[in-house]
Formats: structure tokens, C-alpha cells, sequence
């Protein structure tokens, strides 16, 4: 595989690319491809330079946002939905940008069935008991009847655009019962912590594809695991003016649980 680029950060086997990225032909599976930091959208870095068709080279499986942060983005069996802030699902034109996204080539490298009762947090532990390290990226889809279920989205924003914790103070909230979906989503290992969510990030999107949104708690009794490694992480940086100007050098442990909670 081949990549384009303009610099290499060795010892952590990252590829940082500050233009677009090219595959080859025949694309490395075994990758997470991400957009941006998430640090610069904490910073309200909300406009987009990589178009969702182009997220399509680079997977067909994973999460993020969309341009202006307008809704949370659900992208599995290589369909990109938006969950806006009505709670709804909508396509996606390939068009839209996003101003930050993780996506990878879901391929299932083991498996498990979770069947007993089983909360958000109880879930983290419990995928932490299968997984072998957790010193390298995973992608997580885990399907079944949910009997309680929180997800929330936000609306998008007028510039100038405001901290991401300002946003989320005023974010709604979509409550369910008995509901059929799937939840997908990353554990991110704890060196990553200033390029994505450290730990377990997860998003919703309902078996009728009707409603969706970032995952804040659930409950199920029963419900079917698919682990995929991924043991390489390409990072595609902006080149526009919020990204080079905003001080990314700065803390936010604090405020990424604010936002992500």
C-alpha cells in the first residue's frame, strides 16, 4: 500500500497527511482512516474538508459529524446516516463534508454473544475482558434488542461557532424502549487522547433506520458482538485557517467528558 504524504510520526505507527489522502487500488483493510482531531472540533473547528463519498475510499464503517456539527454520523454496511437534532435518521448527499470522522473497513476478527442484563458502563467492562490489548485501535458493531436506550444529537451551528461544550449544555435527548438496532463505535487506546475520544465512543442507529444519535446509556439482555483490531491509524489534517490558528496544545480531558457525557 502506498500512501501520500508529507510527514511520518514513527514509534506509534501514525500517518499524519496534511493534504487528502490516496489509497491504492486495493485498499488496506486494516486501517482507521480520521479526519481532524478532536480537540480542533472541541474548539469549534465545525468546517469540513473531506467530502462523505471520499470517506467511502477509506471505509465503510464508522462515526463522526457533519458540516457545521450538524448531527451525529452513523456510517455501517457502507451507508453514511445523519441523525440531526429532531432525533431522525436522513441520507446522506456524498457532497456533504464533515469536519471530523474515524472510518475503517469493518472486518470481523472474532466474535462473542453478551447474554445477561447489561448497562452502558457494565458493557465497557465487559468488552475490556475480550479484548487482547489495549494499546491498538478497535471497531465494535454490536446488534440486538435494546430495552432501554439514550442517544443524543446537536443542531448545527451559525459561525462564529461556538466551543463544543457550549453546544452539548443545550443538546436534546432521545429516550427508547425495546428497541432493535445497532451500536457501533471504537475503543481508542489512552495515547490517542488528544487526536480522538479515548476509550469506548459509540453511536445508535435503529433496524428501521428511523432514529439514531450518540450513545449515552442503554440496556439489553442479549445482544451479538463483532470485534474488528485494527492495528493502523491514518490522520488527514485540515488545511484551512480555524485549524492552523486554534491552540491545540492545551488540556481538554475535562471538556471532552463534559461533551461526550
Amino acid at each position: 500500500m502506498r500512501f501520500t504524504m508529507k510527514r511520518i510520526l514513527t514509534g506509534i505507527a501514525f500517518v499524519v497527511c496534511i493534504s487528502s489522502a490516496t489509497f491504492a487500488t486495493t485498499p488496506d483493510t486494516d486501517v482507521l482512516f480520521q479526519t481532524s482531531t478532536i480537540n480542533a472540533l472541541l474548539e469549534g473547528v465545525y468546517d469540513g474538508e473531506v467530502k462523505c463519498g471520499e470517506l467511502k475510499h477509506y471505509g465503510d464503517f464508522g462515526i463522526g459529524t457533519f458540516q457545521a456539527l450538524d448531527g451525529e454520523m452513523i456510517f455501517v454496511d457502507g451507508t453514511i446516516y445523519q441523525v440531526k437534532a429532531d432525533g431522525k435518521v436522513y441520507n446522506v448527499a456524498d457532497t456533504v463534508k464533515t469536519p471530523f470522522a474515524s472510518v475503517t473497513f469493518f472486518d470481523t476478527d472474532v466474535s462473542y454473544t453478551l447474554q445477561k442484563t447489561t448497562n452502558f458502563q457494565q458493557l465497557c467492562t465487559y468488552l475490556d475482558t475480550l479484548i487482547p490489548t489495549k494499546n491498538i485501535f478497535y471497531a465494535f458493531k454490536i446488534e440486538g434488542t435494546f430495552s432501554y436506550l439514550k442517544t443524543r444529537s446537536v443542531p448545527a451551528q451559525q459561525k462564529p461557532y461556538p466551543v463544543l461544550t457550549e453546544v452539548t449544555k443545550n443538546q436534546p435527548v432521545f429516550e427508547f424502549q425495546d428497541i432493535q438496532g445497532v451500536i457501533i463505535g471504537y475503543r481508542i487506546p489512552p495515547f490517542a487522547d488528544k487526536i480522538n475520544v479515548p476509550g469506548y465512543h459509540f453511536h445508535f442507529l435503529s433496524s428501521d433506520k428511523t432514529v439514531g444519535g450518540h450513545l449515552l446509556e442503554m440496556e439489553t439482555n442479549k445482544a451479538n458482538i463483532a470485534i474488528d483490531y485494527t492495528h493502523r491509524f491514518y490522520l488527514s489534517l485540515p488545511e484551512e485557517s480555524a485549524f492552523y490558528t486554534t491552540d491545540l496544545s492545551t488540556d481538554k480531558t475535562k471538556e471532552l467528558e463534559k461533551a461526550e457525557k
